[in-house]
């Protein structure tokens, strides 16, 4: 899985379908990630020490890593991400459409 935090993704199935975000979390081990104001849950919370008002609480709720696809700013258009090993040893993300560097 080449979607690391910070990436620019969109959605590509599902009930957000065409909506792009940050993504804000990766967790690799559930294939899952956290994207900016996607799949938005309501969260009722008791009033406890840490939070005196209690009450609903919004959240973005992870969603599974083969719904989103990295967005490329360059093209304007959804494209994979590729590593690309470079003679001095060293790893990089291209972007498959273009062939240029995502970092």
């Amino acid at each position: 899985m080449n979607i690391r935090k910070n990436d620019t993704v969109v959605i590509i199935t599902g009930k957000y379908k065409g909506r792009k975000g940050r993504v804000l979390e990766h967790k690799p081990k559930v294939s899952r990630v956290l994207v900016e104001g996607v799949n938005i849950m309501k969260r009722h919370t008791k009033p406890s020490s840490s939070n005196q008002s209690g009450g609903i609480v919004e959240r973005e709720a992870p969603i599974h890593i083969s719904n989103v696809m990295p967005w490329c700013e360059t093209e304007n258009k959804p494209s994979k991400i590729v590593m690309k090993r470079l003679d001095d040893g060293s790893r990089v993300r291209i972007w498959k459409i273009n062939g240029q560097a995502v970092d």
